[in-house]
């Protein structure tokens, strides 16, 4: 049995890690590891969003498809307090199981709480599928309903995502890229899920479809309860959507806090300089932009130490250095809920940006 779970929470990851193994030599023996993700916790509270965000190949999206046992964990467990699993014999409503442990059975059972929405349409979606097939796909899988009353639910479901329900007989590629997203996010509601992991799901689109998707998401989080794992690199988007974000570096989560405390007040150099390059809508408003030294690390051999460090600004001022270089900083929690990894967060005064009032 896995350990006991936060009494709120809906999925809790615990020291997460997937390497993926480097063969070389004539005998293609290994010969390294890529440290895609390394020593990765978090949790997200149900009916949430939780943003997880960073530079391309920082391991956010490894995380999604590890979480969901589309790629295999190197080491970790993914707590998730499930309704499907529970005995109901005993009285149980929900059970905690540990999603990197399930069997065959038990993890194709699981499926209907917890689904995904992937980055591209295009690629997501089997072009040689009628919609009503792509989206009775789940049903007949789980052995889910009628055909009558699977037809009645993909009319609903077309009608949640805001497409008409005669739209089931055309195939994905008479479809626009918006429309192509809404019927994958169909996809993945079609079995009522509990938890929906989004891999940048508006990334592929032009930027006036992204507001719709974006909207379409929270009305759906609302209309249904669902809780979010929303990976994102825009953090303008993350903003808009989001309750909570962890900011990934090269593997690692660097911080974690609520949106707004997050914004405001970053504690993180990283997170400081991904922040000065969000855009600013007010053309009269100039911010300075940290332009950060260097290239990212290799994750096949990481820095020693806190792994920004060879990119830091603030690491080379005073004596820091010796410590960065050579100790791992842990994540810990420095007031207010708001969780960094850095030797001198209360050290720092870091410039964050203004974020405005969400309207309903």
């Amino acid at each position: 049995m896995p350990e006991s779970m936060r009494p709120d929470a809906l999925l809790e990851v615990r020291n997460l890690c997937k390497y993926f193994p480097v063969f070389g030599g004539i005998l293609r023996r290994k010969v390294a590891e890529v440290k895609a993700v390394d020593d990765v916790s978090f949790f997200v509270r149900e009916g949430e969003t939780l943003g997880l965000v960073g530079e391309s190949g920082c391991g956010k999206t490894t995380v999604g498809r590890t979480i969901l046992r589309l790629i295999e964990p190197t080491s970790g467990q993914a707590l998730f307090r499930s309704s499907i699993l529970a005995d109901k014999s005993k009285g149980e409503e929900t059970t905690v199981v540990d999603l990197l442990t399930l069997d065959k059975e038990r993890l194709k059972r699981i499926r209907r709480e917890v689904q995904m929405i992937f980055q591209d349409p295009n690629s997501s979606l089997n072009p040689r599928m009628t919609v009503r097939d792509i989206l009775a796909e789940p049903f007949e899988i789980h052995g889910i309903g009628s055909k009558s009353e699977i037809d009645d639910r993909i009319a609903e479901l077309l009608k949640n995502v805001g497409l008409r329900p005669e739209y089931r007989s055309r195939y994905p590629h008479q479809f626009s890229g918006g429309q192509r997203q809404r019927i994958g996010i169909a996809r993945a509601l079609a079995l009522r899920p509990k938890l929906i992991i989004a891999d940048e799901p508006v990334s592929a689109l032009d930027v006036s479809i992204q507001g719709q998707v974006l909207n379409l998401l929270a009305d759906l989080q609302e209309q249904f309860g669902l809780t979010y794992v929303f990976v994102a690199h825009n953090l303008s988007v993350v903003e808009h959507i989001s309750d909570r974000v962890a900011v990934m570096y090269l593997g690692k989560v660097v911080e974690l806090a609520s949106a707004e405390d997050l914004y405001r007040n970053p504690k993180h150099p990283y997170t400081e300089a991904l922040l000065s390059a969000v855009p600013v809508a007010d053309p009269d408003v100039r911010r300075e932009r940290i332009i950060l030294q260097g290239n990212v690390p290799s994750p096949l051999n990481p820095p020693s130490g806190c792994r920004f460090h060879t990119r830091c600004p603030y690491a080379n001022q005073g004596n820091r250095m010796a410590k960065c270089s050579t100790e791992v900083p842990e994540l810990r929690n420095v007031g207010n809920d708001q969780w960094v990894a850095c030797h001198f967060a209360e050290e720092l005064k870091l410039q964050g940006v203004e974020v405005p009032e969400k309207t309903a």
